[in-house]
């Protein structure tokens, strides 16, 4: 029985079990216990589904049984189990079943499309695509499709080159097999054979000019960035098939891809004006107006729908924009020479360098140059007015306290715990604000002011590729990364409160009016996530979020506030903020970019 044509030597944890299970089965198949033999295969196909060893064995118990097709017996597929199907799908390639191997070694690849089920040699072998029919290819290729991303990872790519190779040669002998065309095409362009898909499909149609041949066309075009083309046959599409509301939603996703906004939201409109109950129609158009207008109202409709679609939208919209999908630049004097420090050197503890800076900066920048730099000193020459170290209004959660130009922390470090389940969820992006809001509420049960304490004494980076980044590249964006997630923390302290006598509002509301830092956006992002959530506290958030920017235009007529930017993009996205307010809000955004 062919086994796998190439794997990897390297003694893994599940090729070890696997080789365990192997041998086990052997033992028990020498004592004639078939039935277990086989159940010990399956498992070792399942823990690694490459250890040539297995498909050995299986040839054996095959033997021993009298055949592959009598071996079939042991191994039951009412219990859908990944290594008894895969052990099924191989016995049946060995008994010459090859419509029902390819079947089922493809469902398996479905569940676990990473891992070799496919790289096996009886389905790399010559001549295979003879043997299979070409409806057998469609209903499997349709299924695999169906659960991969669009492209696939490369491993997952990797993973089912073998049935791609399998497709190329059923294609070149069915070349008039028009559902076996776009069929291939989909999981071609998946794949990343771009070309092939174009091919495939445009000769599908020629064939049988179908809808599904036309709509893959499309796809296969704009996977190859040939959007023009891909448009007029999506467009010639929805002229000869209307009623096919999922096909305007594509074309007005690609009109938004090509920045014909305009055009996007005819299309989105028309097909909720067809079914307003229809999936995808109105959460497209809602994504649209708000590229558009910019008017937060649109996003609000998304994130307070059911409608999977909808939360997809959301975080399309999100993605990379500030306060709605990550956190604010930063852009002090500070943070500037703390990038161009790690540019020429790696963090180091012993390394000492002096910053001169004009004016007062706020004390989170000089904490994330610490925290690569711990002898780093910085001297401000001059305290500015209206002081940035005073907060606007009295309050009784204070995280930074001065001495002269040089700010210390006013709270003591959190406890190993507190810091350990903030550092565990702190990113600086997310999906969009309800998902950030959904994803702290892990943080509820944690002390308010141990989550304060983790502000200005952050916890160090997670020992994975990302902490290993972001403690050599980015400290900066990581202690904002913190400061967001322990201020959604304190956001889901108490709900059970009412919100206008809460602790959580008085906190945050402390930390969105104390001294000028980024602990304010910190803070600013949270109330408005909040809100985003809660409505009922829309009118007190907006209240203060657009107070706090106010408060930062006035300061920044006379002298520099760089966290002007970040207050302003968070009014941009506070329900209910007035027309003037956000009006002024894009104005200043507009000043500082130019």
């Amino acid at each position: 029985m062919g086994g796998t044509v190439e794997h990897d030597a390297r003694c893994t944890g599940e090729q070890l079990e696997a080789e365990g299970e192997v041998a086990i089965a052997r033992l028990l198949l020498a004592d004639g216990d078939l039935e277990h033999s086989a159940r010990h295969l399956s498992d070792a196909l399942a823990h690694d589904p490459g250890l040539a060893d297995t498909y050995e064995a299986l040839s054996e118990l095959a033997a021993r049984v009298g055949g592959p097709r009598r071996a079939l017996a042991l191994f039951d597929l009412d219990t859908p189990y990944s290594g008894t199907v895969a052990g099924y799908a191989h016995l049946s390639a060995a008994a010459g079943e090859w419509d029902e191997a390819v079947r089922l070694l493809v469902l398996v690849a479905a569940q676990e499309p990473d891992r070799a089920w496919l790289d096996v040699a009886w389905l790399r072998g010559p001549g295979l695509a003879e043997l299979v029919s070409p409806e057998v290819l469609v209903g499997s290729v349709l299924h695999l499709a169906s659960v991969l991303p669009d492209p696939v990872h490369d491993d997952v790519r990797e993973a089912l080159s073998p049935l791609l190779e399998l497709l190329r040669e059923s294609v070149a002998l069915h070349r008039d097999e028009a559902r076996l065309l776009w069929s291939a095409s989909t999981f071609a362009r998946r794949l990343g054979a771009v070309d092939e898909a174009v091919e495939w499909a445009r000769r599908s149609f020629e064939v049988e000019p179908s809808h599904e041949a036309a709509v893959m066309t499309g796809y296969a075009l704009r996977a190859a960035g040939r959007m023009d083309e891909a448009l007029r046959v999506w467009q010639d599409e929805a002229e000869r098939t209307p009623e096919d509301l999922g096909l305007h939603i594509d074309i007005s996703d690609l009109l938004v891809r090509e920045g014909q906004l305009e055009r996007a939201l005819v299309w989105a409109e028309r097909a909720a004006a067809a079914d307003p109950e229809h999936p995808k129609a109105g959460p497209a158009a809602d994504a649209v107006r708000y590229r558009i207008d910019g008017d937060v109202r649109h996003l609000l409709a998304l994130a307070g729908s059911d409608l999977p679609y909808a939360a997809e939208e959301l975080a399309d919209v999100s993605w990379d924009s500030p306060v709605l999908g990550r956190a604010p630049g930063q852009t002090e004097a500070t943070t500037n020479s703390l990038v161009q420090l790690l540019e020429r050197a790696e963090p180091s503890p012993d390394l000492e360098v002096v910053l001169t800076v004009s004016a007062v900066e706020p004390p989170s920048a000089v904490l994330a140059l610490h925290q690569a730099f711990p002898k780093a000193t910085v001297v401000f020459e001059t305290v500015p007015d209206p002081d940035p170290r005073l907060p606007k209004y009295e309050v009784a959660h204070a995280v930074w306290v001065y001495d002269d130009a040089v700010a210390r922390p006013a709270v003591p470090p959190p406890p190993p715990e507190a810091a350990e389940a903030v550092r565990r969820i702190a990113s600086f992006r997310w999906e969009s604000l309800p998902a950030l809001y959904d994803a702290t509420v892990v943080l509820s049960a944690v002390d308010p002011l141990d989550l304060l304490g983790t502000l200005v004494h952050p916890p160090a980076t997670p020992d994975t590729e990302f902490g290993a980044v972001m403690a050599r590249h980015a400290p900066n964006l990581w202690l904002s990364a913190v400061q967001v997630a322990a201020c959604l923390g304190v956001a889901h302290h108490a709900v059970d409160e009412p919100w206008e006598t809460s602790r959580r509002r008085e906190i945050l509301l402390d930390l969105l009016h104390g001294v000028e830092d980024w602990v304010n956006v910190a803070a600013g992002i949270a109330l408005v996530a909040t809100a985003w959530v809660v409505p009922e506290t829309w009118q007190d958030v907006k209240h203060h979020v657009v107070t706090r920017m106010v408060d930062a235009v006035r300061a920044g007529q006379e002298r520099q506030v760089s966290i002007l930017g970040p207050l302003c993009e968070l009014v941009l996205v506070t329900p209910e903020a007035d027309d003037d307010f956000t009006s002024l809000a894009r104005d200043v955004l507009s000043t500082l970019d130019g």
